[in-house]
């Protein structure tokens, strides 16, 4: 496990484009059989990711529960959201089976002990994509198939920022102790997310982009309203966002991101617009 602790953004302002990657910047989310975890001090948020193609494999693969968490296993103290980014699998919790296609969610509530994951195919497996966040409560497993999920159109073409806000783990789908989680799609032509800017001084984001192809990048602003920073970002990869910092980006094509919030509460419209104008 990839342990990230907390940047401020005074020590920000002086990082050269490598640290602010290696601060910021998660890679490498999917190998076969095995999870992938970075556990980020902000808000104490846990970014996953699992590919399994010959094996059935647990969760708590490669990972020292009680050493990073203090928990005889990983959700005794937890919640956790999960999107399949990849063909078909399954997903089993405490024994009971969710079969999640290409854009399906789960939400897997604290206290459950096992969690294990596998695939239909081995030659075409399943990506599953998870964030986990501190619970202090039990609330129900919940599987939302993409087309449950909430749906908020916004933007427009002439504005290059047409698209679907989808809505999974959210308060108006379902509760959750905190975590809220949801896959924002644009349109062809469009390549802006998130505007205009803003801050949740009240809550930290992950957002990870995919649907990029090989040759296509998304340019991930971070920072200060008045002092920006860029990511070059790959598809299926994830970025940390600090409540201080912006969180927007620009595509070299139309793409799709899976975004997480944690934090104090989950009050959407909790934040601090940025004026375009005031950008820096």
């Amino acid at each position: 496990m990839d342990i990230r602790y907390s940047a401020n953004q005074r020590d920000f302002k002086r990082y050269t484009t490598q640290e602010v990657r290696d601060e910021f910047l998660i890679q490498n989310l999917y190998a076969p059989n095995e999870v992938h975890a970075v556990y980020s001090h902000v808000d104490r948020m846990v970014t996953l990711g699992c590919m399994p193609t010959t094996e059935t494999v647990s969760i708590e693969k490669g990972m020292d529960c009680w050493k990073n968490f203090g928990t005889h296993y990983f959700l005794e103290r937890r919640e956790l959201g999960l999107f399949n980014i990849g063909e078909s699998g399954t997903v089993k919790a405490d024994g009971t089976e969710y079969h999640l296609e290409n854009g399906d969610c789960l939400y897997i509530a604290k206290e459950t002990k096992e969690v294990l994951f596998s695939s239909d195919s081995p030659e075409a497996p399943a990506k599953f994509y998870m964030v986990s966040a501190p619970a202090h409560r039990v609330c129900k497993t919940t599987f939302i198939p993409i087309e449950k999920a909430n749906k908020r159109p916004l933007g427009a073409l002439e504005t290059s920022n047409k698209r679907v806000i989808n809505q999974f783990i959210h308060p108006d789908v379902l509760d959750t102790c905190q975590l809220s989680m949801g896959m924002t799609c644009l349109e062809p032509g469009s390549v802006w997310n998130t505007m205009p800017a803003h801050t949740h001084e009240r809550r930290m984001e992950v957002y990870m982009y995919f649907g990029l192809s090989e040759d296509n990048v998304v340019f991930h602003m971070m920072g200060e309203g008045d002092e920006t920073r860029h990511i070059v970002m790959h598809n299926e990869e994830a970025v940390i966002s600090p409540s201080w910092s912006i969180h927007a980006g620009a595509g070299t094509s139309n793409y799709k991101f899976i975004w997480a919030m944690g934090g104090e509460n989950q009050a959407f419209d909790d934040m601090d617009n940025i004026k375009n104008s005031d950008l820096k």
